[in-house]
């Protein structure tokens, strides 16, 4: 990666070599940040029905164990509008602390929890709470990552080294998967015991990664620039909602494109196994080979929308996306591995990789620096809400035998084709110096930064 511009730009950010450095921790701490969030979707998707509802039918056990899996995305709003004020008060580096500790925390205590067939519904009241906590972690992490790493990066890269935060997050869902390839291969009664407990107390580690990690950090020159100046705002969400609400629902709309992951990833991993009768270690890998291919591809698209605007290949992925996710569906309903690898290796590793890496950039960039935080988070985190439930959606759509993949095939479709609408009205922002993005008026009035006035923009 390169650390400075080849000619001066305006807004570049930060001195030599903290770009590099914000973004290989942005990359070490999302990957581990999200392998503690996304084993619990692969242990929702292959045990949590039997181990904490054991009483239902296994229909209603998968759409109850993947329910608590939505419940996490249903406490990223709440995390969002706090740790969003936070962040853009405080600045980056303290909010990604804090959701390393709540994270690793909330994980580890996952894995030492009763069962149902121990302490009855309090196990999975339990369940539910910690899953609520990382929730609340997950809220602030990637729009934290997210800003740091913009506003460390020279103007001309900004979509590169941000993608890394999105990459740092595939890597997550790498380890989360190879961690419970040899758990999905232990006997049931020991898989459902001790062997789906190892992921989560693993977490202690993620944890102590992370902090020797980020404990080296730089808060970013944006940042201080705006505190220096004494513009740090009191209020940061006023301030996002008079002038920023219109992207605010932007980013909202374009965050559904998460459901490609929650669907193809959740629900679709159990329509395999529990429905297809696959091989459930098989599927693992067919996410860890699209995820791999991700770690290439995602660099790749942000540094071309760096060349030729966010607007475009963030259309594409999208769009792209919503195609690919219906021959996915029916390639796992053929039973046919050769084609349910080849297919899920375009969808999740290249098309999906499109838009995956861009949302750093695309969705920083719609605001100021001084509501940038707070406004990626509560707009990605209301959209991750929405989209979490989609797993949980397509299982009731899906039906009592599980096997009505068309109809969740054009949910979807439906889902995936709305972040297009919204990119489609969103400004091209990828040619604007970093100091210009977003501008808002400061408190004390108009302020002159590099020759340019601060005024408000339209919605």
């Amino acid at each position: 990666m390169t650390d400075t511009p080849r000619t001066p730009v305006p807004g570049a950010g930060g001195a030599q070599g903290q770009p590099r450095k914000a973004a290989i921790a942005a990359w070490v701490g999302s990957a581990l940040e999200y392998y503690d969030f996304f084993i619990y979707g692969t242990a929702a998707a292959l045990i949590f029905g039997r181990v904490f509802f054991p009483e239902s039918d296994p229909a209603s056990a998968t759409l109850l164990s993947l329910a608590t899996f939505g419940v996490g995305y249903a406490a990223r709003p709440l995390g969002a509008f706090v740790l969003g004020h936070f962040g853009d008060r405080l600045g980056r580096k303290k909010i990604l602390f804090f959701t390393l500790v709540l994270m690793g925390v909330s994980t580890f205590l996952v894995g030492c929890l009763p069962t149902y067939d121990q302490v009855g519904v309090l196990a999975p009241a339990l369940l539910v709470t910690l899953r609520l906590l990382q929730g609340l972690s997950a809220a602030g992490e990637q729009a934290s990552a997210g800003s740091m790493t913009l506003e460390h990066a020279p103007a001309h890269l900004r979509g590169y080294y941000s993608s890394f935060t999105l990459n740092g997050t595939q890597a997550g869902q790498i380890l989360a998967t190879v961690a419970f390839l040899p758990i999905a291969a232990l006997p049931d009664e020991q898989l459902l015991t001790w062997g789906w407990r190892i992921p989560f107390w693993f977490s202690v580690v993620v944890a102590v990664v992370g902090y020797i990690i980020r404990r080296r950090m730089a808060e970013t020159p944006e940042f201080e620039r705006v505190a220096a100046e004494g513009k740090v705002a009191r209020m940061p969400l006023a301030l996002l909602f008079r002038h920023h609400w219109a992207d605010v629902l932007r980013v909202t709309a374009a965050a559904l494109y998460a459901s490609v992951s929650t669907i193809a990833g959740v629900w679709a991993l159990a329509f395999a196994a529990d429905t297809v009768g696959l091989d459930r270690s098989a599927l693992l890998w067919v996410a860890v080979a699209g995820n791999c291919v991700a770690l290439i591809a995602i660099p790749l698209w942000a540094r071309l929308s760096d060349r030729i605007g966010r607007k475009p290949v963030f259309i594409f992925g999208s769009s792209g996306s919503a195609v690919l996710m219906v021959a996915y569906l029916w390639a796992i309903s053929t039973g046919n591995y050769a084609l349910i690898f080849a297919v899920g290796i375009l969808l999740l590793g290249v098309v999906c990789s499109a838009a995956n890496g861009l949302q750093p950039a695309f969705y920083g960039e719609m605001f100021s620096t001084r509501v940038r935080l707070s406004g990626m988070a509560i707009g990605t985190q209301i959209g991750y809400g929405i989209a979490g439930f989609s797993a949980t959606l397509a299982a009731w759509i899906a039906g009592p035998e599980g096997d009505n993949w068309v109809g969740v095939a054009g949910l979807s479709a439906v889902l995936l084709l709305i972040p297009v609408v919204a990119a489609l009205t969103a400004r091209e922002t990828a040619h604007t110096p970093t100091a210009d993005l977003g501008r808002i008026p400061a408190p004390e009035g108009p302020v002159t930064n590099g020759g340019l006035t601060d005024t408000v923009r339209p919605g």
